[in-house]
């Protein structure tokens, strides 16, 4: 029985005006163990299911019965990509166990499709900086740029979950041509920052109009955490992915910021101060036994 176990970040996406296209891997994981063999008949979870079911018949492999277990330190429904990490996870060691029939490009397509969008699954699959355009003549295309470890993400976790489905009924079908304006100026400012590493410029670039003001109703707490983060020396802060983490980017001062944004939260929450992962997903571990 040949075993693989894949070690996958955790991801913020949106950054604030990024809407469904900019994302970043951080140094938080969830580790997907995969075992291949006839003695493996296991009922799996259908994020497992259906993520196994897209991989056979893309490959064209026929399908075999695996044993599957997640060992996880990345929280569920607080806009981290956790289950980004399990689809990569379930796609990446499936593919190394059939012998590598799909390319890493033809992965992330397939972890989009099941994720409904590709803000998660870009920089989960190649680290850095990504941006993610979707379905471009039908087939999503990504950009990825690394990170200077210079760069501290705090991330601000309460014990409220949000599930991304929810997060999005929130949402106005139309938005007015000005606030789409600043969206697309401040998405361009803060690519350009981090595509170039001149991370000052980052600062005034996160203020969002596409989702933020009208998640905040789910989400009460996201414009004082914001400010709090802010007024102790964070470049910016945004919602990470749906929430219900707020996430703030620095160069300096993390724990001075962390602590801000915990009295300003005002609820039970956690802290986690990360750097960009840049390898992206990783097979860790491959041994094959004989039964």
């Amino acid at each position: 029985m040949q075993q693989i176990t894949v070690r996958v970040p955790a991801s913020t996406s949106n950054l604030g005006p990024g809407f469904d296209c900019l994302g970043v891997a951080l140094r938080i994981y969830n580790t997907v163990t995969i075992a291949g063999g006839a003695s493996c008949q296991r009922v799996h979870l259908p994020i497992i299911s259906e993520a196994a079911d897209r991989f056979f018949k893309q490959a064209r492999r026929r399908a075999f019965s695996f044993s599957c277990s997640i060992a996880e330190q990345i929280p569920r429904s607080r806009g981290l990509g956790s289950s980004a990490t399990i689809r990569l996870g379930i796609l990446l060691a499936l593919n190394r166990l059939s012998a590598n029939p799909l390319d890493p490009l033809t992965i992330f397509r397939l972890c989009a499709e099941l994720e409904g969008h590709p803000d998660n699954a870009a920089p989960a699959i190649f680290g850095g900086f990504t941006v993610a355009v979707a379905w471009m003549r039908g087939v999503p295309t990504v950009q990825r740029f690394a990170v200077s470890p210079r760069l501290h993400f705090v991330l601000l976790v309460p014990d409220l979950e949000i599930r991304t489905s929810m997060a999005r009924k929130v949402l106005p079908a139309k938005i007015s041509h000005a606030a789409a304006v600043e969206n697309c100026a401040n998405a361009c400012a803060l690519t350009a920052a981090f595509v170039s590493q001149d991370y000052e410029k980052l600062g005034g670039a996160f203020a969002d109009h596409l989702h933020e003001p009208f998640r905040a109703k789910l989400i009460p707490y996201l414009p004082r955490v914001v400010a709090a983060a802010e007024k102790a020396g964070a470049l910016g802060a945004f919602l990470s992915g749906s929430g219900s983490t707020v996430a703030a980017v620095t160069l300096d001062s993390p724990k001075k910021i962390a602590a801000a944004m915990a009295r300003a939260a005002k609820m039970s929450a956690r802290t986690i101060i990360a750097h960009a992962d840049n390898g992206g997903a990783r097979v860790i571990r491959s041994p094959i036994t004989n039964q």
